[in-house]
């Protein structure tokens, strides 16, 4: 079988490294479908510098300049929507409507990024004293890096380095090793669209390249998407080196089910939430907290509708509700946990570790799970699975729950299903976490608001997207000014004189 190119991208230059590599998955299918190089010290120094040098001019290009290259970028990839959407789909196993929404969440930020001569604009105060002006402009950083996860291919990068470029920054991007192929198909419209050489650079690789992105000392700022461990080691690590750094870790997000919420649109969004991604992102909905009559009212309906979810591959045209994990490891590892649950006490309503996919038995599948009657303190409530397992737990009254919820350590995202005004805006005040869903199971922020997770979900002080995302990547230089008299060889002052 002939393997997809995974080239490095760096100056401008496509670069196809002869060394060893790890394998890229059609999850569905078990297939290799591409090796990716494990790269270096050396090649970072290489993106680094191509990357510093083209920044000087890459900044004094006028923001304008620079939004018309996005605008071309985002016709280009309107074009290449489907081609990127299976790209994604091959890579990563999620299904076509999943990738979908991946790419068209990418584009919008790339729609957001396009204001940026207004997103830019400064402030001007005059007199602020007698005769004395002030005023505040906004300046790129310099290089910057994103080093993103497996989960989310074409949206994840897309999130970093269209607003850091437009706002005048140089990048260096380091997909997951897993999926690199999307970021790579991605890079090459952004190429096409007349993106300057060295504006955008692409290494591949593990710890050796991540510990030398966040130590380089050219680098001006990091931008991280991944696991709580990890992302606390960017963090720390990188601030420790004077990096600026924003990053994402995981989280353990609470669905709320009331006994007023309508049955049929709490059960579609808690399955959404659940399942939808098979569970591989951070914004996950996966712990389900009945309170009081939902238990009767809801949770039969919840799972039945579970076990009609049809797992398989998803790069073909006949589609599952569902497709496989990112690799057989994570798969066995998430059917542990399952059986982790049930031998700590909970009770599998919907089993998914026997599935079978007849059409393609190599594949990486694990079935839709519930684990009801899931205690605290155990490892399923704690641990973030990252898989297609909900968890099922019961409190009386929605206070209880709420303060169940808040316990968490994480702090992403918090829903709520009701038909009550009353208990939505309770919920909505008291709910510790960063973003909150009324009847909306993943209350994920669209690119004109920041991604904006709490606690143990984030390590920094901007998020990503919308205007914390333009802080993040510009630096403030205020200017106080004052001036005595006209200067020597004014024509004005001359001609009046």
């Amino acid at each position: 079988m002939n393997l997809e190119p995974c080239p490095f991208f760096i100056g401008g230059e496509w670069l196809q490294p002869n060394v060893a590599g790890t394998p890229v998955f059609n999850p569905s299918t078990g297939d290799t479908i591409a090796e990716c190089p494990i790269g270096t010290v050396a090649d970072v120094n290489a993106a680094v510098e191509a990357a510093h040098a083209a920044f000087p001019a890459w900044m004094e290009t006028p923001p304008v300049e620079r939004a018309r290259i996005l605008g071309k970028f985002k016709m280009l990839m309107d074009e290449n929507f489907e081609d990127i959407v299976r790209s994604n789909t091959r890579e990563h196993g999620k299904t076509l409507v999943e990738s979908r929404g991946d790419v068209k969440r990418g584009i919008e930020v790339v729609e957001f990024a396009l204001g940026v001569p207004s997103l830019m604009m400064g402030e001007v105060l005059e007199n602020v004293a007698r005769g004395i002006d002030c005023e505040a402009i906004r300046q790129p950083l310099g290089v910057c890096v994103g080093i993103t996860p497996f989960n989310f291919p074409a949206m994840v990068p897309l999130w970093m380095y269209p607003i850091a470029i437009a706002c005048g920054n140089t990048f260096v991007l380091k997909p997951s090793e897993k999926v690199p192929l999307t970021a790579i198909k991605i890079a090459k419209l952004l190429e096409k669209a007349g993106l300057p050489k060295g504006v955008l650079n692409i290494v591949h690789g593990g710890r050796e390249v991540v510990d030398a992105l966040l130590t380089h000392p050219k680098v001006k700022a990091i931008s991280f998407v991944g696991s709580t461990p990890i992302a606390r080691y960017i963090y720390e690590v990188g601030t420790k080196h004077g990096k600026r750094v924003q990053s994402n870790g995981g989280a353990k997000n609470y669905v709320i089910i009331m006994p007023d919420a309508d049955v049929e649109n709490s059960t579609r969004g808690v399955i959404e939430a659940a399942f939808g991604c098979a569970g591989e992102r951070c914004m996950a909905g996966s712990t389900a907290v009945v309170v009081g009559a939902a238990e009767k009212l809801v949770l039969p309906t919840l799972v039945e509708a579970t076990k009609r979810i049809k797992v398989g591959p998803t790069d073909r045209e006949a589609q599952p509700d569902m497709g496989a994990l990112i690799s057989r490891q994570h798969a066995n590892r998430v059917q542990e946990l399952i059986s982790i649950g049930e031998q700590q006490g909970a009770k599998v309503l919907a089993d998914g570790r026997g599935v079978k996919v007849n059409e393609a038995p190599n594949g990486f599948y694990v079935g839709a799970t519930i684990l009801d009657h899931v205690q605290t303190g155990t490892t399923v409530a704690k641990e973030e699975i990252f898989g297609p397992v909900l968890n099922v737990m019961h409190m009386e009254d929605l206070g209880a729950a709420i303060e169940l919820a808040n316990k968490s350590m994480y702090g992403n995202g918090a829903s709520i299903f009701t038909r009550s005004g009353k208990a939505a805006r309770e919920f909505k005040h008291s709910a510790k976490a960063g973003m909150i869903g009324i009847n909306i199971g993943v209350p994920a922020s669209m690119a004109w608001f920041p991604f904006n997770g709490w606690d143990e979900s984030f390590f920094g002080d901007l998020h990503m997207q919308g205007r914390e995302g333009v802080q993040f990547f510009t630096q403030q230089k205020v200017t106080t000014s004052r001036w005595f008299s006209y200067g020597e060889g004014d024509i004005w002052h001359t001609e009046k004189k």
